[in-house]
């Protein structure tokens, strides 16, 4: 039967301390293994945190306050689980209306993803259509209609 006090760890895993400054003999006298001189070999040395050599330090390199680019224009996501829900059979859905529903905030430039099921018969129209939500409103007798200019 085992025991817990029998139980130990395998052969190797437990190490003596290195014990630094005690005497040539032990193979950690003279420099205590801080090597010759130097920032390193002194009592109370630390390096901040963020050092990196000397070269500029990644917190330096980066502006302060972002980037945004003005003319890159994100879209607006709509999944298709949201527009079943909420329009009726043989409605046309356009960004504008789905701006009065509260589905997009702006409306400007509107992709829509293939999430979810279509059951109704339903015309989409808007910048960007994912091939997934294209096909799935075609099958459900729908039509995708990209629309082609950008506010």
């Amino acid at each position: 039967m085992m025991k817990p006090e029998m139980i130990k760890p395998p052969a190797g895993a437990v190490r003596n301390r290195k014990r630094v400054g005690r005497g040539d003999a032990s193979g950690h006298g003279g420099t205590s293994t801080r090597g010759h001189k130097g920032h390193k070999a002194r009592k109370g040395f630390s390096l901040p945190y963020n050092f990196e050599g000397g070269q500029m330090p990644l917190v330096r390199r980066l502006p302060k306050h972002g980037f945004t680019h003005l003319k890159k224009v994100y879209p607006e996501i709509v999944n298709l689980e949201k527009i079943d829900k909420i329009f009726d059979e043989n409605s046309v859905v356009t960004p504008a209306i789905m701006k009065e529903k509260g589905i997009v905030k702006k409306g400007a430039f509107v992709k829509i993803l293939g999430k979810g099921e279509m059951k109704k018969k339903i015309e989409v129209q808007a910048h960007i259509f994912s091939d997934k939500a294209k096909r799935k409103i075609e099958r459900a007798g729908g039509s995708a209609v990209e629309i082609k200019e950008k506010k």
